[in-house]
């Protein structure tokens, strides 16, 4: 028996060693056992290095558990591997494994809202790129606590979901875009919109809504302290802003979906209805931008009380109702008469 020994020995080294450079060797080893173009796995919070690397190997990222381990331990991350779900897309080595879990490159997707976007437009959106129905997200949306701090006259978040680009995880929730949205909101113009507001003569909810009626009504950012210095006059002399964007969403609040205004349309009994109705409307008919903000906090120091299309995205505007009579005559009659003579002429 003795005599057995040294050999058990030997032959147990042996083995021990070559298990040992095997782990060695495939940590440098780039493997790919799933057949999918891609293959998500989630860590669950609080998971160890054993339960991950059961996860990994089982979703075929990495061979085997063995490997990852030894992989974790020569980077030093034992206590550094995040939490989230991740995307594999192609052979990695379990130290790249290892060092993608370690940085906590999660998976992410990207959600775009522009400025003047309302929250049926954003819900629409939200289901269109696939995050998942409308219905959740305008439900969020109808949360006014949220920003109730900001504006207690709020009755939903019009208006307070600042349009910009979101990353989320693939089971992102509409309750957590929302909240991004309105924390986003308080963080570009929120800090100190209340005395700001306050020195325009308004209130938040005030210059929010006067933010969103610029926003809709031009997209050209050296005009916005024009058209907000036109509404402003407006106010200022209890003149009727006769606003097209508002009729629209009043319209569109009641389920209908406006292209082109009519002179009915315009009767339309709605508080948001600004042909009928003196003032602002109740509140945001959109979500306006940082420079649309800007804008009806600092309008232009101009008299215009009045602006017209001239069909390029800019527009006229006029101080007296003589001069804009001129402006449409010009921009909005001559101009689309010599447009339909245009296309009448021979060899068009």
């Amino acid at each position: 028996m003795k005599r057995l020994l040294p050999v058990i020995l030997v032959i147990a080294i042996t083995i021990v060693g070559g298990a040992l450079a095997l782990v060695i060797t495939r940590v440098n080893q780039p493997y790919k056992g799933f057949e999918a173009s891609e293959q998500f796995v989630d860590i669950p919070t609080g998971s160890g290095v054993a339960s991950i690397g059961r996860r990994l190997a089982d979703a075929g990222v990495i061979r085997d558990p063995v490997s990852f381990r030894y992989a974790v331990w020569l980077i030093g991350g034992s206590r550094s591997l995040k939490a989230g779900e991740y995307r594999f897309d192609r052979a990695m080595t379990p130290e790249e494994v290892a060092r993608k879990l370690a940085r906590g490159d999660v998976y992410l997707r990207q959600i775009t809202f522009r400025e003047g976007l309302t929250i049926r437009d954003m819900a629409a959106l939200f289901e269109k790129e696939g995050f998942g129905s409308r219905q959740p997200f305008v439900d969020a949306a109808s949360r006014p606590e949220l920003i109730r701090g900001l504006d207690p006259a709020a009755a939903d978040l019009e208006g307070y979901l600042f349009p910009d680009t979101y990353a989320l995880p693939r089971r992102g929730t509409a309750d957590r875009l929302v909240q991004m949205m309105v924390a986003r909101f308080q963080k570009q113009v929120g800090g100190d919109l209340p005395q700001r507001a306050a020195a325009a003569g308004m209130n938040v909810h005030e210059a929010v809504t006067l933010a969103s009626i610029v926003e809709k009504e031009t997209g050209k950012a050296e005009e916005r302290a024009l058209v907000a210095a036109v509404y402003a006059n407006r106010l200022t002399i209890g003149m009727g802003l006769q606003c097209d964007p508002t009729v629209i969403y009043a319209l569109q609040r009641s389920g209908r979906d406006i292209r082109n205004l009519t002179r009915e349309d315009l009767q339309y009994d709605s508080p948001y209805n600004t042909y009928r109705y003196a003032g602002l409307p109740p509140g945001p008919i959109a979500s306006p931008g940082k420079t649309s903000i800007e804008a009806a906090l600092q309008p232009a120091n101009v008299p215009y009380l009045y602006f017209v299309s001239r069909n390029d995205g800019s527009h006229a505007f006029a101080t007296t109702l003589e001069e804009h009579n001129k402006n449409v005559f010009h921009w909005q009659i001559l101009y689309w008469r010599a447009q339909r003579q245009q296309q009448r002429a021979p060899g068009r």
